[in-house]
């Protein structure tokens, strides 16, 4: 593409992101009123709550709905940098300027060697599909991060692990981003990063760690994988309920235990073939540690007790570090993980009611959402194997190379 196709096509980019974003915005300003639950109110009821505890130094310790690593505080404090604006349209304002960091990001990546525009693409038609869900949570900045994190790991290991250690801190899951990292550099930030955040707020505010117990009598959630076994169950007579649950739906109920036991298994078998991976890895690239971030994200998940719409964004976000390369698998399973994220919209807040009481309706939105969120992670970890393990189209390397060849590709 010559220089003026090149400018045009990021021109209509800066132009479908801008118009989408807008939009965005007016529907949590409440400009236009977006179909279903009114998805704000986690941030102008119960984060604004939390908002209100932690700023007099503590954590809501009497609140079993606050389940998140210590430096979460930041993310929910921060609205506070702008005064000049009610709680609400600031954490709005400050989840679009994570949404623009983002952008940022992958534009800057965009047009070097071996990198492409495609990611950028993925996160300006991803983000959106999940409507005003992804700017009413907190997850969008913790994705910047993680974007952030991935793009330096080929040349910055130690900026990477320390990154991905603080997004661990945040909202744990950005520990996933070290699953492809060969340098010991980028775990040891990693640990060293996340040790010295997590004794900063244990010392400082009380109550740091509370959210490690507070989810040990959580149920399935209504969105999850094992979840649909309960909706069709309620159809055949099933004598458990629906009912708001350490701050989502849950099913509740006999059985629940047993599914809800189902998914850690599969959570664990996750562990175990990620683990499996990088014992018979031999080929790692450039977008080798953002490919297996992106398929651990994956596994765990669509093997998860808790599929939060909001979710997805982390995947968006992978995925489009992904397709930043030019060499990446990742193709196929980002198309799916988008469509899965357009039928999540529709589940929720649009098709929601129908999820809660489990008609036929909603359960056929879970099947497809959750059958396409499959369908990525298998196609993901097939690609994964395939270019570092059994690939016969590249000799393999061995590990001094291996890390040399990422360490001089740039980001």
């Amino acid at each position: 593409m010559d220089r003026t196709g090149e400018r045009r096509a990021l021109a209509l980019l800066l132009v479908v992101w801008g118009a989408t974003r807008l939009v965005l915005l007016l529907f949590v300003l409440k400009v236009f009123v977006f179909p279903g639950a009114d998805v704000t109110t986690d941030v102008s009821v119960i984060y604004q709550g939390w908002y209100e505890v932690l700023r007099h130094g503590t954590f809501p310790l009497d609140d079993v709905t606050w389940q998140y690593p210590p430096a979460a505080a930041l993310a929910i404090l921060a609205p506070g940098l702008l005064p000049f604006l009610d709680y609400p349209t600031a954490f709005f304002v400050l989840a679009f300027l994570a949404d623009l960091v983002v952008l940022s990001l992958l534009l800057y990546t965009g047009p070097r060697p071996g990198r492409t525009l495609r990611g950028a693409w993925v996160w300006v038609l991803g983000v959106p599909l999940l409507g005003p869900t992804v700017y009413s949570r907190y997850d969008l900045m913790v994705t910047a991060v993680a974007v952030a994190a991935l793009l330096t790991g080929a040349r910055h290991p130690r900026l990477m692990g320390a990154l991905a250690g603080f997004g661990a801190m945040v909202k744990v899951w950005p520990a996933l981003l070290l699953v492809g990292a060969v340098r010991r550099r980028a775990w040891v930030a990693a640990a060293v990063t996340a040790g010295v955040v997590g004794a900063l707020f244990a010392v400082a505010m009380p109550g740091a760690f509370a959210f490690l117990t507070f989810q040990r009598d959580r149920g399935t959630e209504v969105e999850s994988l094992g979840a649909l076994v309960l909706h069709i169950a309620r159809h055949h007579g099933w004598q458990g309920e629906v009912l708001l649950n350490y701050g989502s739906i849950e099913f509740l109920g006999p059985g629940v235990k047993t599914v809800s036991a189902a998914a850690l298994v599969l959570t664990a078998c996750a562990f175990g073939w990620l683990l499996l991976w990088r014992l018979c890895a031999t080929r790692f690239r450039s977008h080798t540690l953002a490919d297996a971030a992106f398929t651990a994200a994956l596994m765990f998940t669509a093997t998860s007790r808790v599929i939060s719409p909001q979710y997805m964004v982390w995947l968006v976000g992978l995925a489009a570090v992904c397709l930043c390369f030019r060499a990446s698998r990742m193709t196929l399973p980002a198309v799916l993980l988008l469509l899965a994220t357009l039928v999540t919209v529709l589940e929720f807040p649009v098709g929601f009611s129908h999820i809660v009481v489990s008609d036929w309706y909603g359960i056929i939105l879970l099947l497809l959402r959750n059958g396409l969120l499959v369908a990525a992670t298998v196609t993901a970890a097939r690609q994964l194997w395939r270019s570092t393990v059994t690939d016969a189209s590249a000799a393999p390397l061995p590990a001094q190379a291996a890390r040399a060849k990422e360490t001089s590709v740039p980001s």
